[in-house]
């Protein structure tokens, strides 16, 4: 059985982005597309309504390339528990209020028990500052927290 990846809206951003002059981006965005193109066939993939509505935004040839990533990518359901954990997380200063859906990324990959969140946001979501509160947020409502990390940690190994 294939493990499980939530993507989070800033990796499409990056694997549909025009090349950036900017280094640091335009390394993630090679790492982004290598991933897609050598490791995502080895997982099952989910996004969300929240995710369909982050990457439709902008740019409408942008938004295009990015929509058309996801096609056949399956849709988890918004529930009264992602938007309850989600809600925790805020509440308890983990997540900034600004970046509720942040939280909502992070409820939804633990309420469907994802294997893994799949993000380049650094500030709220791929962030090993905040990593232990998320998890034991999560455990106390009863969640197993997804790993949580970048492509490039997804990268390797025959056991990820």
């Amino acid at each position: 059985m294939k493990r499980t990846v939530y993507l989070e809206s800033t990796v499409l951003s990056y694997l549909a982005a025009a090349p950036s002059r900017d280094l640091l981006i335009a390394a993630h965005q090679h790492v982004t597309s290598e991933w897609w193109r050598t490791r995502r066939l080895g997982f099952d993939l989910y996004v969300s309504q929240f995710v369909l509505d982050e990457i439709s935004r902008g740019d409408a040839e942008a938004a295009k390339r990015r929509l058309n990533a996801v096609k056949g990518i399956s849709l988890l359901d918004i529930t009264d528990d992602v938007f309850d954990l989600a809600a925790g997380l805020v509440a308890l200063r983990i997540i900034p209020k600004k970046a509720g859906t942040d939280a909502i990324h992070i409820a939804l990959a633990a309420v469907h028990s994802m294997d893994f969140l799949l993000s380049w946001n650094c500030k709220h979501i791929a962030n090993a500052a905040i990593v232990r509160a998320v998890e034991a947020v999560c455990g106390m409502r009863g969640f197993q927290c997804p790993v949580i990390c970048t492509p490039e940690e997804l990268m390797g190994g025959s056991h990820a």
